[in-house]
């Protein structure tokens, strides 16, 4: 199943300010807590939903992955091209330790 929109669990606009989030966060807490809802599964879930939104956009910098990649960005995967860093330069590698290993090669050979 497909993550809803953090925004739209929060019931805030994209440009919500530090307040508004919170404000937003507590009252979904207080109407959802577990403890406020002892054995209602429906409850804890959007009170999990709710956590795992207030805790990405309080967070500016999670905030700003969400912002641009979404919930794949937040898991690694901003960028669909390649599946992680060291997967970037993986296509190159060939070619840069062969010229690396090359240059020191013959600076061994040549002592």
């Amino acid at each position: 199943m497909d993550k809803r929109d953090y925004y739209e669990i929060l019931n805030i606009s994209r440009d919500a300010g530090e307040e508004e989030i919170k404000r937003a966060y507590r009252k979904f807490a207080m109407q959802y807590h577990p403890d406020r809802n002892p054995g209602n599964k429906e409850a804890e879930e959007k009170f999990k939903e709710a956590s795992e939104a207030y805790e990405v956009l309080r967070d500016s910098e999670k905030r700003q992955i969400y912002d641009q990649y979404g919930h794949e960005g937040l898991q690694g995967t901003g960028f669909r091209g390649f599946s992680g860093f060291d997967d970037i330069f993986s296509s190159f590698g060939d070619i840069f330790e062969d010229f690396f290993s090359f240059g020191s090669g013959s600076r061994r050979r040549n002592r």
